[in-house]
């Protein structure tokens, strides 16, 4: 890693259109925000997001990025080194186009009105934007989870635009499993007399629903193990820790997301299939370019490491690390000593 520069992250909003979406329906005007950091002549890496992230990936004036100590000057992902690119995600709620944007011609937001968007109508969106800030190719492209499968349709739709992929916990198609509990999710928001079908008022907000919704995320990210460590006394639990740490977590993602993109985002994920209308996964696996670096975490539920194996085994020019972690899961955000320097030494 070389020595560390300041390099000023900046956030800023990119518009474009129309853009086809695979349903058939069309967005006439897109706009992706987005974070940049790293000298202004360095390669581009462009990294994206899981579920409920943003495109803070590392800190600014504002706020602290969530792959902080991954991504950053002198880190594994040395943004002395790289320019680092993030977009909020296509659906998502944090200055790009998604349920709580006006309807063009209205003052209206879309909110359940906002058409079905599959992963490869994200890649779609961030190929666009990237076209039109001028860059034509990518050093690599990175992710985890939702962001894993957006690294692989960037693989599979732009084959030659980048360099390298890095995809951690993601599969090639999205697990029973993970529908299942995202059906658990969803059933929560829906069921919550102040979503009112999807056309709440500010008022509503945040929505108990969310909340509920996100602590089942938080279970099912997470292990068991990693729970007793953190609120097993003596071998007895500590009740109270326990519902006090989901009420929290609960209270802070509904208190900064959008229940609508929540929605849309699980749906998005429901859906992820590389295989669809390529011949099943194993046959688009088959069909990547690029080296990619594949990571699969221990205890991972929603995206079974047994899983993530197979996929790498089919893919060419495929390098694959198994990392053991008792966060399962939650283990690309994490831990980074683990396995940071597997990616410093693949870019």
């Amino acid at each position: 890693m070389s020595q560390t520069a300041y390099h000023p992250t900046t956030i800023y909003d990119i518009s474009f259109g129309p853009l086809l979406l695979t349903s058939g329906d069309r967005l006439e005007n897109v706009t992706l925000r987005y974070q940049l950091t790293g000298p202004p002549d360095a390669p581009v890496i462009l990294v994206c997001h899981a579920l409920t992230g943003n495109h803070h990936t590392t800190a600014s004036q504002s706020e602290s990025g969530w792959w902080d100590g991954l991504v950053g000057p002198s880190q594994y992902i040395d943004t002395n080194d790289y320019q680092i690119l993030t977009f909020n995600a296509l659906g998502g709620c944090d200055g790009s186009t998604g349920p709580t944007s006006t309807i063009p011609g209205t003052r209206t937001p879309y909110q359940a009105d906002f058409p079905a968007i599959t992963v490869r109508d994200m890649v779609h969106a961030q190929h666009m934007a990237l076209k039109k800030l001028g860059i034509t190719e990518l050093k690599a492209v990175i992710g985890g989870s939702l962001g894993g499968m957006q690294v692989m349709e960037w693989g599979l739709l732009y084959p030659t635009f980048m360099e390298k992929l890095v995809i951690l916990a993601a599969t090639p198609v999205f697990s029973s499993y993970g529908i299942a509990f995202n059906h658990i999710a969803a059933s929560n928001i829906k069921h919550d007399p102040d979503w009112k079908g999807g056309y709440y008022k500010r008022d509503d907000l945040p929505l108990k629903g969310l909340e509920m919704a996100r602590m089942v995320g938080m279970v099912t990210y997470r292990t068991p193990e990693l729970f007793r460590k953190r609120f097993d006394n003596n071998g007895t639990p500590e009740q109270s820790d326990v519902m006090s740490y989901l009420n929290y977590q609960g209270k802070k993602l509904s208190n900064r997301f959008d229940p609508n993109s929540y929605l849309s985002l699980l749906e998005t994920m429901n859906l992820h299939d590389i295989g669809l209308e390529r011949g099943g996964w194993k046959q688009a696996a088959s069909s990547f370019q690029r080296p990619i670096l594949i990571l699969s975490f221990e205890n991972d539920l929603i995206y079974e490491p047994e899983t993530i194996k197979t996929f790498a085994s089919t893919v060419p020019h495929a390098t694959y690390h198994h990392i053991q972690t008792d966060f399962g899961h939650d283990g690309f955000l994490t831990e980074f000593e683990k396995w940071g320097s597997l990616i410093a030494d693949f870019l």
